[in-house]
């Protein structure tokens, strides 16, 4: 059981997580995993997305794109956007540490970064309707427990696009370059794991599902439970 005081190895094991190099070519974020106690059991916290927003309907932690005007790192990042979503005060969010940073398949990075909620219930929060349709909670043992079904999605390399009138933009110039022709149409078919957790509420799936996959290897492969 994930108690309080394994929340400090916790913190020994996410300081030796490593980095990631050409991160600035990436769309980057950060997301918070936040830890909040509910009779005496530590949860994961969620969000479920506002419908009228990009990825709208889908379960995710708290986070979003980093701002180099407002952020000094991806951890400010990851408190920004959980104090702007779930309407929680800085002093509020304990950060206990970086899990590393994930590079998703369609050029995006996530740096997750654990953070302890210091809050009693769910219900002291005042979520930005805006961005956010619910949070909820669950048994970070639910996951420890249950493991996630596992898919898979096809992922190529497109040397070029097409555009609504059906016209072909060249991307990469293959042939003004003097590269080999077979990178002149689409190549390398990467098959790309997909992990759906099926809750009692709602599906966690995708990046979201990724993280929490490898918080619980950490705290199992960390003997932390």
């Amino acid at each position: 059981m994930l108690d309080n005081e394994k929340i400090k190895l916790l913190e020994s094991a996410l300081s030796n997580q490593p980095s990631v190099l050409a991160k600035d070519k990436y769309f980057n974020s950060a997301v918070l995993v936040p830890l909040l106690f509910i009779n005496d059991e530590c949860h994961f916290l969620f969000e479920k997305r506002s419908s009228n927003i990009r990825q709208g309907g889908e379960v995710s932690f708290p986070g979003g794109e980093m701002d180099s005007k407002l952020d000094k790192n991806f951890e400010d990042t990851a408190i920004r956007e959980t104090t702007e979503e779930l309407g929680i005060a800085t002093d509020q969010i304990a950060i206990v540490g970086e899990m590393g940073t994930l590079v998703a398949p369609l050029g995006v990075t996530v740096d997750p970064y654990v953070g302890k909620l210091n809050i009693n219930s769910i219900e002291e929060l005042s979520i930005d309707s805006k961005e956010v349709e619910k949070v909820f909670t669950i048994p970070v043992s639910f996951f420890l427990e249950n493991q996630p079904d596992t898919y898979h999605i096809n992922v190529r390399a497109h040397p070029y696009d097409v555009d609504d009138e059906g016209n072909k933009i060249e991307l990469l110039p293959v042939k003004k370059l003097g590269l080999p022709n077979r990178y002149a149409d689409p190549w390398r078919k990467a098959r790309h794991r997909v992990l759906i957790y099926n809750t009692p509420g709602e599906i966690v799936w995708g990046i979201t599902a990724e993280i929490v996959y490898e918080f619980c290897k950490l705290i199992v492969d960390s003997e932390i439970c």
